[in-house]
């Protein structure tokens, strides 16, 4: 018997817009990304997200908002 199970994560940015401050590296500008990941089990949509990332738009470093 042969059991195959694919698995699949769908990244893709929803939106994007400039984030006030500068980065802390390299004083480039910070851009917020809201993305949605989907993950997939067989092709079948079985949980997604929405979150928000921020990087800078120089150095291309992801930033850690701390709240």
């Amino acid at each position: 018997m042969f059991f195959v199970c694919v698995s699949d994560v769908d990244e893709r940015v929803v939106s994007s817009q400039t984030a006030p401050g500068n980065c802390p590296f390299c004083g480039g500008l910070i851009r917020a990304l809201d993305v949605h990941y989907q993950w997939r089990l067989c092709f079948i949509p079985v949980y997604w997200k929405t979150k928000r990332k921020f990087l800078c738009t120089l150095c291309n470093q992801p930033l850690v908002a701390l709240h």
